[in-house]
C-alpha cells in the first residue's frame, strides 16, 4: 500500500466562472497535480473544454497538468494539447486503431503517457503496451460525468494492475477517478493506486477549505 498518495484535483468540478482562481488555490493548497478532463460529446456523452482553455489557465500553477483524453479520434490532436502546456496525456484504449503508436508519439512529445481504462475494460489490453507507459488510469466510474458512484468492483483491476507494475523495472503511476472520496480514496490507495483523482471531494465541500480536503484525501 501507498503510504503518501498523489492528489489530483479534477477541474471539472470547480468554479468555471474562475477557473485560474481555482487552479491558483489548489496549487497553493496541497495538490500534486492538476486533474483536467476533455470530453467530445462523441467518445463520451458531455462536452468540456479543449486545449485552448488549458493553455489559458496555464500560466496559473507550475504544477503538472494531468490531461485526460476522452475524445475519438485522439491522434490528430496530440499535439494541440502538447502546445498547451500538458504534461501527461491519457488516452483511452478505443479511442484510437492503434494505441501503441499513440502512445508512442505523446512520449515523442516529451510528455508522459497514459492509458485509461474504462469499467468495462479488461486489464489485458495492456499487454502489449507496458513498455510505452508511463500512468495507468482506472476509472472507477463510467467516464462523462462528474459526481457518480464508486465502483467498487473495480478495486480487484486496481490490485492486479498493481502486481504487473511491481515486477516492472520502471515506475509507472497508478491512478484512480470516480467517486473518489476519504472512503473510496482509502480502499484505492489500500488496492495499490498511488494517485487520486477528485472532484466534488475537493471542490465542492461546503465549508471545507481546500487545503484541508485535499490533507483529508491524503492522510485518510
Amino acid at each position: 500500500m501507498v503510504e503518501t498518495p498523489r492528489i489530483a484535483p479534477s477541474l471539472l468540478a470547480a468554479d468555471f466562472s474562475k477557473l485560474g482562481e481555482e487552479v491558483v488555490a489548489v496549487s497553493e493548497m496541497g495538490a500534486d497535480l492538476i486533474h483536467l478532463d476533455v470530453m467530445d460529446g462523441h467518445f463520451v456523452p458531455n462536452i468540456s473544454f479543449g486545449p485552448d482553455i488549458i493553455a489559458s489557465i496555464r500560466k496559473f500553477s507550475s504544477l503538472p497538468f494531468d490531461v485526460h483524453l476522452m475524445i475519438e479520434p485522439v491522434d490528430s490532436y496530440i499535439e494541440a494539447f502538447v502546445a498547451a502546456g500538458s504534461d501527461m496525456l491519457t488516452v483511452h484504449v478505443e479511442a484510437g486503431p492503434h494505441i501503441h503508436n499513440t502512445l508512442q508519439k505523446i512520449q515523442g512529445f516529451g510528455l508522459k503517457a497514459g492509458v485509461a481504462l474504462n469499467p468495462g475494460t479488461p486489464i489485458e489490453t495492456l499487454d502489449n503496451l507496458w513498455d510505452v507507459l508511463d500512468l495507468v488510469l482506472v476509472m472507477t466510474v463510467n467516464p462523462g460525468f462528474g459526481g457518480q458512484r464508486f465502483l467498487e468492483s473495480q478495486l480487484s483491476k486496481i490490485a492486479s494492475i498493481r502486481d504487473k507494475i511491481d515486477q516492472l523495472e520502471r515506475p509507472i503511476g497508478l491512478s484512480v477517478d470516480g467517486g473518489i472520496n476519504g472512503e473510496t480514496g482509502k480502499m484505492s490507495i489500500e488496492a495499490g493506486a498511488d494517485i487520486l483523482v477528485a472532484g466534488s471531494s475537493v471542490f465542492r465541500l461546503e465549508g471545507v477549505p481546500y487545503s484541508k480536503a485535499i490533507e483529508q484525501l491524503r492522510n485518510r
